[in-house]
């Protein structure tokens, strides 16, 4: 469904924003990139930007006009700054936007598209697009700079595509962040119960305490890699204790 969605930028001045929007899709799980006739591409500035994106940049597809960039997609939005006078269909709010625009990608392509840094798109370029949407901002100060743009619409759009069933979206987990098991917990709480019984911690054998440093330990929900660490403090104490 992510692959269906289109990043298309128009006449770009300056390569850098190609390099930068690159940056901005590959956060969302946007790859398709068309470039519309662009000031400067290929260049190192794109490449610099893309911050580990250069391979969307490298295969950014680059076509002569709006037309042919958008040819094959049943749905093209183009965002724009200001309403125009055009009876076209118009977002206000870029999650209403993206909802529609995922739905139509689950079967066919859709397109997003941005125009130059300095005036946007053109009536002309407006008129191929089936939708335009506005990124609500600051009356006083509303510019957003064309990756800023870029990043946005994607993060709406991967918001809107993650929300749906079929997407059995499941956020990356680092090892060190992953939760203990049950069984991991019980021999951490065990060894704990031992040491404080060891130590002369625990003097009342009916108290409440292990189940109150359970408690805690239950909000607190220490990673795996917390929990280690814990039970090597306590193998630690443990050595120091005097053998009874």
């Amino acid at each position: 469904m992510l692959s269906n969605i289109r990043i298309v930028l128009v006449q770009t001045y300056h390569p850098g924003n190609i390099g930068a929007s690159a940056r901005a899709m590959k956060t969302m799980g946007l790859t398709d990139l068309v470039l519309v006739n662009p000031r400067r591409y290929p260049d190192p500035e794109a490449s610099r930007l893309a911050a580990g994106a250069e391979d969307l940049v490298d295969q950014a597809r680059v076509v002569a006009s709006l037309e042919e960039a958008v040819a094959d997609c049943v749905q093209v939005v183009g965002a724009s700054a200001r309403l125009r006078s055009l009876p076209l269909p118009h977002f206000d709010e870029p999650d209403a936007m993206a909802g529609e625009l995922v739905g139509h990608a689950a079967h066919d392509p859709v397109a997003l598209v941005f125009g130059r840094e300095r005036f946007g798109l053109t009536n002309d370029e407006i008129r191929c697009c089936s939708h335009q949407v506005s990124i609500p901002a600051n009356p006083d100060y509303g510019i957003l700079n064309l990756a800023q743009a870029v990043q946005v619409l994607a993060y709406e759009a991967f918001k809107a595509w993650r929300r749906r069933p079929e997407s059995d979206y499941r956020p990356a987990r680092p090892a060190g962040e992953r939760q203990p098991t049950r069984e991991q917990l019980g021999h951490f709480h065990d060894h704990l119960g031992r040491v404080m019984q060891a130590s002369g911690f625990l003097t009342q054998p009916h108290a409440r305490t292990e189940a109150q440093l359970q408690a805690l330990f239950a909000r607190a929900r220490p990673s795996r890699k917390e929990l280690s660490l814990l039970r090597g403090l306590l193998g630690s104490l443990e050595r120091h204790l005097p053998d009874k």
